[in-house]
């Protein structure tokens, strides 16, 4: 395949999250991509319900962290998480947390383990991807092919061809890439391209279709959160009145007869809630009423509630894949890990894969790139899978194994005590679960070929804080500017290097090094004496992602770290 007969430079076979966040990454740096989607119906049964800080940061660094911000549960909605035996009865515990405006106003007055450009948005993946697409769509370089799928993958030494099948004509959105060619009026067509990414979810037919494993638990059986789940969108605007305790944003019911979590998607009068089922129970034989009397049964009332739709899915994963990538055929996101949802953390980890691909790509692509660079993202995230799989297992786990007591809703002495106790577990749990900057902020890349390491070691990675450090392998150190900016957003748009402190170092040689290795490479100078002592140098290269990748006093080795940092080196 020459180079004249590619149909895009990259395939991605997925919309979701992943596959989109890897479109834009792409899409601003002007390469060609078509992305596959099977679904018709840009309607999505609510998902994932947080994004993360350190996700928000990556929406900032694309350009719409606000209207992220703007979408779900109305500003001044409370995102708490309260536990409670049954909705109309008695409160065990709350966590209380900033609503989306007060989120925006404190931000900069935290420090420490919360210093961050941005900081959780509690809302459902179905809101966010429309502004996930709404972006994709509008790069001129990005064709995204609604009602089509991959049949089959190949690839040559140079290149890839995707076998795409449209599978609904009807309602197609189709736009060509720039250079790409226009898909006709067939109903299959091979797309030829440098990459082809699987972004194609846990049953991946990419992943499969290279033999590669799921690897870990699965089947883990919990009290809940490990087992068959039955989820329900329900729509009732009289939910609130109802419940005689303040609004949240998670509801959990704990009682020894049904759990569940509700979760609040528009703060006025749509929820989603998750339940598992009984042994034996088969949701394909619960009807709907059936459905809406398991709800009953956690909320302790009758109402008249309209169920939007329902679906099945399975709690107690714990699985990554043997392996992310096949020569030119990459995977991403859920095709690669698979977790149990507590913690929020499956599609946050989707959305770093494709941050951390989407540059690697750009970078081979425009031919600047290392012959390790791209090798370095399976190195990487699978790393970082396995890390936080086991963190989401554990809260599930916490939360899961949790047995109530048989007195807990008696009206007695004893049902009182039993409260009591339940509710000291939970409110540890909550903490547990929903404080988590180390998690957010902590997963680093050490021992990764493209890092340099200066023999520091970082802090300890625990699950509730986070000691942010410019040990070369994590994120970069947040702080904010005399201008009132974010750091992140002084950044270059590829690699930058901060010169720290008011008497900084030369950094020419970066500059020249930067050049005849055809990097990009943008030089930013932090006076304050505050910066040099966080980073604890004179000199610091900050990777696309946002990533330290070397710290030193000076830059004679300015060619090798570059060189190092954008894959031509297997060692430093």
């Amino acid at each position: 395949m020459g180079a004249t007969q590619r149909d895009c430079a990259v395939v991605i076979i997925g919309a979701g999250p992943c596959g989109l966040t890897l479109a834009i990454e792409l899409g601003r740096r002007r390469i060609p991509v078509i992305v596959l989607e099977e679904r018709t119906s840009r309607a999505r049964f609510p998902a994932a319900n947080a994004t993360q800080a350190r996700t928000m940061e990556h929406y900032r660094r694309l350009g719409f962290a606000d209207e992220i911000r703007a979408q779900g549960l109305p500003p001044d909605y409370p995102t708490d998480i309260a536990y409670f035996d049954r909705y109309t009865r008695h409160e065990l515990a709350r966590f209380r947390l900033p609503s989306s405006r007060t989120a925006r106003d404190i931000v900069k007055t935290l420090s420490g383990a919360w210093s961050a450009a941005e900081l959780p948005h509690r809302c459902s993946q179905m809101y966010v991807e429309r502004v996930l697409r709404a972006h994709a769509e509008a790069m001129e370089t990005v064709s995204i092919r609604t009602g089509w799928r991959a049949m089959a993958v190949r690839q040559t030494a140079d290149a890839v061809a995707v076998e795409a099948e449209q599978i609904d004509p009807v309602g197609q959105d189709i736009k060509p890439a720039s250079g790409a060619a226009n898909p006709g009026s067939g109903q299959h067509q091979i797309l030829r391209a440098s990459y082809a990414i699987g972004a194609d979810g846990g049953g991946s037919p990419t992943r499969k279709a290279l033999g590669y494993e799921l690897v870990g638990e699965s089947g883990i059986v919990r009290d809940f959160m490990g087992g068959r789940m039955f989820a329900m969108h329900l729509r009732s605007p009289d939910l609130y009145r109802v419940i005689p305790h303040a609004p949240a944003w998670q509801y959990w019911a704990v009682n020894r007869e049904r759990r569940a979590v509700l979760i609040s998607l528009n703060g006025r009068d749509e929820f989603v809630v998750h339940t598992q089922l009984t042994p034996g129970q088969q949701a394909g034989q619960i009807s709907n009423a059936a459905a809406i009397a398991m709800f009953h049964v956690v909320l302790g009332a009758e109402l008249d509630v309209e169920l939007i739709a329902r679906s099945t899915w399975n709690a107690g994963y714990t699985l990554v894949a043997e392996k992310f990538q096949h020569g030119r055929i990459l995977l991403a996101g859920d095709a690669v890990h698979l977790f149990t949802p507590t913690g929020g953390l499956g599609y946050n980890t989707a959305v770093e894969d494709a941050v951390n691909l989407g540059w690697k790509l750009a970078a081979a692509l425009k031919g600047w790139a290392g012959a390790g660079l791209i090798d370095s993202y399976e190195c990487e995230r699978q790393a970082i899978a396995r890390r936080n799989t086991g963190y989401a297992r554990k809260f599930a786990d916490s939360v899961g194994l949790f047995i109530p007591p048989p007195e807990l809703e008696d009206d007695s002495e004893a049902g009182e005590t039993a409260r009591k106790r339940a509710g000291e577990h939970l409110d540890a749990h909550a903490r547990f679960e929903f404080n988590i900057p180390g998690i957010t902020f902590g997963g680093r890349y050490d021992g990764s070929p493209i890092i340099v390491s200066d023999g520091t070691l970082p802090p300890p990675d625990t699950v509730n804080d986070y000691v942010p450090t410019a040990c070369p392998g994590g994120r970069a150190p947040h702080l904010w500017l005399e201008d009132g900016r974010s750091l992140y957003d002084a950044l270059g748009l590829e690699f930058t290097v901060l010169r720290l402190g008011p008497s900084p170092r030369d950094a020419t040689q970066f500059a020249a090094a930067a050049a005849t290795l055809g990097i990009p490479l943008a030089t930013v100078h932090l006076a304050s004496e505050e910066a040099r002592d966080l980073y604890e140098a004179d000199l610091a290269l900050i990777r696309p992602d946002q990533i330290v990748a070397w710290r030193g006093d000076a830059s004679a080795d300015a060619m090798d770290v570059l060189r190092r940092a954008s894959g031509h080196l297997s060692c430093y």
